[in-house]
């Protein structure tokens, strides 16, 4: 069984990967010409590798 102290680690964790996720997406739309359509998502990455590692 997961203690209570190991499961705030494990949330805070979690809430850290994505803030980083969502902040690295924040940036390469920023880095986008500004002409591109944003519905064109065929060509990006839609899985981050860092969300898939073994904790």
């Amino acid at each position: 069984m997961i203690s209570n102290s190991e499961m705030i680690r494990i949330r805070r964790q979690m809430q850290r990967r994505i803030r980083d996720v969502v902040a690295e997406r924040r940036r390469a739309r920023q880095m986008e010409p500004a002409g591109e359509p944003a519905g064109d998502s065929d060509t990006r990455q839609t899985t981050d590798p860092s969300l898939t590692a073994p904790l």
